[in-house]
């Protein structure tokens, strides 16, 4: 009887596939806020260095 359980079981998780897609969803969802999270910070680097920039040159003056 344990056999049987265990076979239906697995045959049920094998057709199963919407919990591996949306792990795959979630996985493409997460590099892309990675990269998104990586070329903010760098933007906001040269946006600060530019504002600094410019709060300097005019001070000097």
């Amino acid at each position: 009887m344990r056999g049987l359980i265990e076979i239906v079981t697995r045959w049920g998780l094998i057709r199963c596939e919407r919990g591996a897609t949306a792990v795959e969803y979630a996985l493409i969802i997460a590099m892309i806020v990675l990269a998104m999270v990586a070329a903010l910070s760098n933007v906001a680097n040269k946006t600060t260095g530019m504002w600094n920039n410019v709060t300097n040159e005019v001070t000097k003056h």
